[in-house]
């Protein structure tokens, strides 16, 4: 077991350890802003005046501020600095924490939640690409005037990332998560953009653009959201009852969660259907029976290492569930072996368009064949009429596993991005999906089926990736 992968990836041989000295050793990446957008049309779409002159009353003003902001830095405005410096790791550290703590709040839904989380990362992507186009259109130098709380970065400063940054996650998560007060969020990105003149990293003018900039983004990846089919009511039924078909663990009468997810749009499937597999072991059938005793011996012989694993990998409620996790452990990655912002903020929005497909894919075969979950096969099959797996049961059909599909996904987009590390991910990826059967609630077909499928998912997400412009994000 490498559990320890979501805490740091040293002991795998991965990188060489965030620092501020690494951070303010980043290099610059000057072609992001030639990178293709998911949802813009071309970085240019949306426009973005040109800064103040360098040298005109405007500029002066604006320096005037920093130095007079930097007389007045209490503990509390270095605080806040810190807060959404995100130091050592990507710039939208604090909005994809804030993400998937709003996820983990929620009742579980892995589908949406792998949706939610390719929206923002998406919108943050797109307002970096645009940022940097017009970073090197206009190439305005970051304000030097003496005690920065921060290092700026190696790239020009004009539009700042960190408001845009900043703007579109916002406004992506208020609609997200309507539950949670949209001015509030409002006021978290401005403080954020706030921030960098507080720290004397960015004019007002940078923060200004990049918000602007970033809301734009956001309202373009909302109205994609609002089309592409969860927002829909869905009706649909099992085509027959117990035994054979899927209902609840015994003793609930939960409904299935987003029967219709398969329905959804893709963002690089062509449907959600598009690598459906074949069914499963049918109940009753030799098959079902030999895998309903592997279940029983499985757990009758678990391991403490497969214990953990099974608990780790659980994503259950009050978690950021299957998807999360694994950008965790994303986000683990990249503070230990730290790549340009641009290339960050890529391989996030790549890792999370990869789950949300492999979810929509995962959701397509599941709602298909209805499959009943171990819990439910062993006990009306006669083996054991008091059996219960070693984790919670979810409230949707076994075959095939989610997190095996989210995982193959997420270790095909990886291994392409990050090569040296290719057979860390992919022993993650294996990790996760047998942890399902470790676990109680997956039959071995659908954890084995089901990584095949999210492999076949991710490769599909590489070939974009191939052709946005940004390469491997780290060479072997």
């Amino acid at each position: 077991m490498v559990v320890a992968i979501a805490v740091g990836l040293v002991a795998a041989g991965c990188g060489g350890g965030g620092s501020k000295d690494q951070a303010s050793a980043r290099k610059a990446e000057p072609s992001a802003g030639n990178w293709k957008p998911w949802l813009l049309s071309s970085p240019t779409e949306i426009p973005v005046p040109p800064p103040p002159a360098k040298g005109s009353d405007q500029e002066k003003a604006e320096d005037a501020e920093i130095r007079s902001l930097a007389d007045k830095r209490t503990p509390e405005v270095k605080d806040m600095v810190r807060k959404w410096a995100a130091e050592g790791a990507p710039v939208s550290t604090p909005w994809l924490e804030m993400n998937l703590e709003f996820v983990a709040a929620r009742a579980k839904d892995p589908p949406l939640s792998s949706r939610g989380y390719a929206l923002m990362t998406v919108a943050v992507y797109d307002a970096m690409v645009a940022t940097w186009h017009y970073k090197y259109e206009y190439n305005r130098k970051a304000p030097d005037l003496g005690d920065r709380l921060d290092d700026p970065g190696p790239d020009p400063s004009y539009p700042s990332e960190h408001a845009a940054i900043a703007g579109a996650a916002a406004r992506v998560l208020g609609y997200l998560f309507p539950e949670r007060p949209a001015l509030r969020l409002d006021e978290a990105a401005d403080q954020a953009a706030d921030s960098r003149v507080a720290a004397g990293a960015a004019r007002r003018s940078d923060v200004d653009a990049g918000l602007e900039l970033g809301h734009k983004v956001a309202d373009k990846v909302i109205a994609y959201a609002k089309a592409d089919g969860a927002e829909k009511p869905c009706t649909k039924k099992a085509p027959g009852g117990a035994p054979r078909y899927w209902a609840p663990p015994p003793g609930s009468v939960a409904s299935p969660v987003q029967p219709c997810a398969g329905e959804w749009k893709t963002w690089a499937l062509t449907a959600g259907n598009q690598f459906r597999p074949g069914p499963p072991p049918v109940f009753g059938s030799p098959e079902f029976l030999a895998q309903a005793r592997e279940e029983i011996a499985v757990k009758d012989a678990l391991t403490e290492d497969q214990k953990k694993a099974a608990t780790f990998w659980a994503g259950g409620q009050g978690t950021p569930l299957p998807a999360g996790v694994w950008l965790n452990v994303v986000l683990a990655y990249l503070r230990n072996d730290l790549p340009t912002e641009p290339q960050s903020e890529r391989t996030l929005a790549l890792a999370a368009v990869a789950m949300s497909d492999a979810g929509v894919a995962a959701w397509d075969t599941k709602f298909t064949y209805w499959d009943p979950r171990p819990q439910n096969g062993v006990r009306d099959l006669g083996l054991d009429k008091n059996w219960n797996p070693y984790i919670d049961t979810p409230f949707f059909p076994s075959y095939i596993s989610g997190h095996a599909t989210y995982s193959g996904a997420a270790a095909a987009v990886l291994s392409y991005l990050y090569p040296k590390d290719a057979a860390t991910f992919n022993a993650k990826a294996d990790e996760a999906s047998n942890s399902r059967l470790w676990g109680g609630i997956h039959w071995r077909s659908d954890n084995e089926t089901g990584l095949a499928v999210g492999r076949k998912v991710g490769a599909v997400v590489v070939e974009r990736a191939k052709a946005d412009g940004g390469g491997t994000a780290r060479p072997s």
